[in-house]
């Protein structure tokens, strides 16, 4: 249940906040923004194109971009190129993809309701596509699916694309046109379009969110789009863990992050450490006030976005991840023996006499495998990486994937990585022997101790 204060803060952040928020959180610094004349929505008002700072705060898209727009004769004015692109999926993985404008994945479409758009689409791939506009309500002609709705762009071709946004919400696009092909490579995007008339307190910090996943095989630079059901890489934004960047907030801010999911076949629980929040939307619109509730994980299922809202006060670095535990990993193995508790000393010994560099690995799990290759222990293969993790403040952190990091500061002014958080209220640290026996606890069986009024587990009485 959210309590009295929690629901006064929520309260109390008015739309003036847009006032109070980054000066940093500008969209992207190539987005030329120029402001014409005024273009008459179906419902018969008449609206200029929304703009930033007076109709919404831009959107951040870690990891990725706006994409640029002009303004001719009162419609917004966006371009995409689908192209094969060179994407590093975290330091010492990358791959040959398909995206949009140079990146993976496409940079995010910002708009605001009643905003009329026009979208050019150039494929410069080897293959035909189109772009669907995942959730968007528009006429039928410019819904994108290939032979369905419309012939689909041939290599070297330039369709053009052109609605009225009548709703607000967060949405996707993504290629229609052999879609598991396709999509599995990279064609996806993100969709922000925001409401006129804002029903809810503006954030302060505005995250979108893209999950996906790929097969990556260990040594291979082209992701398998046959794959059915083994995904090795799991993506926020197209970057695995240790390569995603950190999403940053100063106490007392309001965040709002916007997650779409366009995996193949994985719904993904996204779980918040230190925080609850409320689910405020949907891709269908937003969620009634009296619906909402806190929650600290929400389930993303495939081809469905949702955005959710808190206050940062709570200051510490948190961990953001998909809680399914084999979705924190990259390049996972499968198909191969349980080693858990084997002991392998003496089989290494033999192999190593014909390859010296052999390790038997997982024999107390996976952790050590980051371990070892970041300390050099071992090699991986050829553009591949651990299946888990990076080194942390105090240890390694044995995640990867689809996982990131809620950092929270007191007071900052810059929204650039504040570094490793130094809790001043302490952290889980070793016992000490005076400590155990002050408190009657016998680390060697992990049961009572007698003395002190306790008994040992087992006695009778």
């Amino acid at each position: 249940m959210t309590s009295r204060r929690d629901a006064l803060k929520l309260a109390g952040l008015s739309a003036g906040a847009l006032a109070l928020g980054n000066g940093t959180a500008a969209a992207s610094t190539n987005t030329a923004y120029a402001y014409s004349t005024s273009v008459r929505h179906k419902s018969g008002r008449t609206y200029s194109p929304g703009q930033p700072g007076r109709d919404y705060r831009p959107v951040e898209t870690p990891n990725g971009s706006t994409l640029p727009y002009t303004v001719k004769d009162g419609v917004k004015v966006f371009h995409l190129v689908a192209e094969e692109v060179e994407h590093e999926f975290a330091p010492g993985l990358s791959g040959r993809c398909w995206g949009y404008n140079g990146q993976v994945h496409g940079p995010t479409i910002e708009a605001v309701e009643g905003d009329r758009v026009r979208i050019y689409v150039t494929n410069k791939l080897i293959a035909p596509t189109t772009v669907h506009w995942h959730g968007v309500i528009l006429n039928s002609g410019m819904d994108g699916v290939g032979g369905l709705n419309q012939r689909s762009i041939h290599p070297g071709e330039t369709f053009v694309y052109e609605w009225t946004f009548t709703q607000y919400g967060t949405f996707m696009y993504h290629s229609h046109h052999d879609e598991m092909t396709q999509i599995a490579m990279g064609l996806m995007g993100m969709i922000v379009v925001h409401p006129r008339r804002p029903s809810e307190p503006l954030p302060d910090r505005d995250f979108a969110l893209m999950l996906s996943t790929w097969m990556m095989r260990p040594g291979v630079r082209r992701p398998d789009p046959n794959e059915m059901a083994d995904f090795n890489v799991l993506t926020i934004n197209g970057k695995a863990y240790p390569g995603t960047a950190p999403l940053v907030a100063r106490t007392g801010q309001r965040v709002r992050f916007r997650i779409g999911n366009l995996s193949a076949m994985h719904h993904h629980p996204i779980h918040l450490h230190g925080y609850a929040f409320e689910e405020i939307m949907t891709d269908g619109g937003l969620v009634p006030k009296s619906a909402r509730r806190p929650e600290t994980t929400t389930l993303v299922p495939v081809g469905a976005t949702r955005t959710v809202e808190l206050i940062a006060d709570n200051p510490g670095d948190w961990a953001m991840h998909c809680h399914m535990t084999h979705h924190v990993m990259n390049q996972m193995g499968h198909g191969i023996p349980n080693m858990v508790g084997v002991d392998p000393s003496s089989f290494d010994a033999r192999v190593a006499s014909l390859l010296p560099a052999y390790m038997t690995m997982g024999q107390d799990g996976m952790g050590e495998m980051g371990v070892h290759i970041e300390s050099g222990h071992m090699r991986a293969p050829e553009n591949s990486i651990p299946m888990v993790g990076a080194q942390g403040p105090h240890d390694y952190i044995t995640m990867g994937g689809m996982f990131t990091i809620f950092k929270v500061r007191n007071g900052i002014s810059s929204y650039a990585d504040p570094g490793w958080y130094d809790d001043p209220l302490g952290m889980a640290r070793p016992a000490t022997a005076d400590e155990l026996r002050h408190d009657g606890i016998d680390a060697q069986v992990g049961a009572p101790m007698t003395g002190h009024g306790m008994t040992k587990m087992g006695d009778d009485h």
